[in-house]
Parts: C-alpha cells; structure tokens; sequence
C-alpha cells in the first residue's frame, strides 16, 4: 500500500485547521521552524506543504512576516431554492462558472431513475468548474433530458446559468425535490481540477431539481471542495 507523503499531510492536516476555523482570514500561521517541531520533519518539507496550500489559495507569504491565511470557507445554501450566483453573490463573493464540457449521451441507469427516463435516452451534458473570487470551490455535472430540452446547450454555452438556459428553454422557475451529502476524499483527476492534493477531503452531493408541476428538469452531480465551501441547510 502506497503512503501519503508526509508533505501531503501536513498539508491535509493544516487544511482542516482552516476549514474548521482554527485559523481564520488574515491569521498567521505558525513559523516552519515551529510547523517543523511540531511534526518532527524538516524545513524542506514544511516548506512544501506550505507551498501546495499557496498553490489552492489558501495562503500567502509576506517576506519578513510569515504565512498568512487567504481564504475562508463560502457559505453555501443547501434548500429548495438552490441558485449558485445568488448564494455565493450574498457571501460577499464573486461568482462564476467556467465550462468544461457541453455533450450530449445515453442516460446511465442513475440519471434515468432521477430524470423520469429509460437508461439509454439522450441527455445534454454540461460539465464545469463553479468559482468564487476566481478559485474553484466545485466540479459539477448537470444533466438534462435532450427530447424535452433540445436546445439548452447552446443556451448553457451562452449564458453559462442552469437558470438561465431552462428559462430560455420554457422552464420560468424550478426547485430541489432532493439532496443526498456524502464525505470522500479527492479523486487525482478532482483535485486536478479543483487545485486540491489527491485525497483532500471533498463533499458529493446529488440533487435533482424539478419545474412548478413537479417534472423532474436536472439532475445534478456536484464535487465541494471541503475547505473551501460550508454547506448549510434551509429550513424547510
């Protein structure tokens, strides 16, 4: 069994102390001659581990002065009305998207099941990064069902907003029907794209939204980076 470099949990280690606020936005963290004592390794790998979380946008350096915490967990909504540029807009967050793929497929067995479909019916794809203040804080997929959408890709293409295409497409306003949370940790080709090391820890969620007559429209697949996002719960 292959072991997690020792650089890599320092890293772990110190991400968690953020995302649990052990340090907060602007705080110092401690010296690598302290980070080094602490965890009985040397300056060298310190400075690595220092250096990856730098590389998320975590922290910062300042000569002279120390590392300093950059980031801090988004605050993001999880309820019946979830909308992205809304929610990350009233954390005092830039929002933005960047499209990674727009495709078009056969419906697996899962997004049949959540679409109202036969697995095997086409389905537009839209893959893509969600971003706040310019970093990724999520990789997601949405699916949508092709017969009843046809032209929502170049829609997605335009406007890079699921709530924006659907309204083009004839769909005024849509909510979630379901949520399902799950803890793991990050896949190589994830942290690839999310900037994380491979195994961080990351939350999954699956959603499926639905129009005003409860016709299932989405159904949603999403990566969180965990330090990088606080999930909270709308009541219902």
């Amino acid at each position: 069994m292959n072991k997690t470099p020792v650089w890599k949990s320092i890293a772990l280690s110190l991400t968690s102390d953020i995302a649990e606020g052990r340090y907060n936005t602007g705080d110092r963290l401690p010296t690598e001659a302290q980070l080094s004592a602490q965890h009985g390794v040397n300056r060298h790998t310190v400075r690595r581990a220092l250096s990856e979380l730098a590389d998320q946008g975590l922290v910062h350096s300042r000569r002279g002065s120390g590392v300093f915490v950059t980031a801090q967990p988004t605050d993001y909504p999880i309820g019946k009305r979830v909308r992205y540029h809304q929610s990350i807009s009233a954390s005092g967050k830039i929002p933005g998207k960047r499209i990674l793929s727009l495709t078009t497929r056969a419906a697996d067995q899962a997004e049949a099941d959540a679409l109202g479909l036969r697995p095997g019916d086409p389905v537009h794809v839209y893959d893509g990064l969600s971003l706040a203040n310019g970093l990724a804080v999520a990789l997601f997929q949405s699916c949508f069902p092709a017969d009843r959408f046809p032209d929502i890709l170049s829609a997605l293409s335009r406007t890079q907003s699921v709530t924006q295409a659907l309204q083009h497409c004839g769909v005024p306003d849509y909510t979630r029907v379901s949520t399902r949370l799950t803890a793991r940790a990050a896949t190589a080709t994830q942290a690839l794209h999310l900037n994380l090391v491979e195994g961080a820890p990351v939350l999954h969620s699956l959603g499926v939204n639905a129009d005003l007559q409860g016709q299932p429209v989405e159904f949603g697949k999403t990566i969180f980076a965990g330090d990088r996002v606080t999930l909270t719960i709308d009541a219902p």
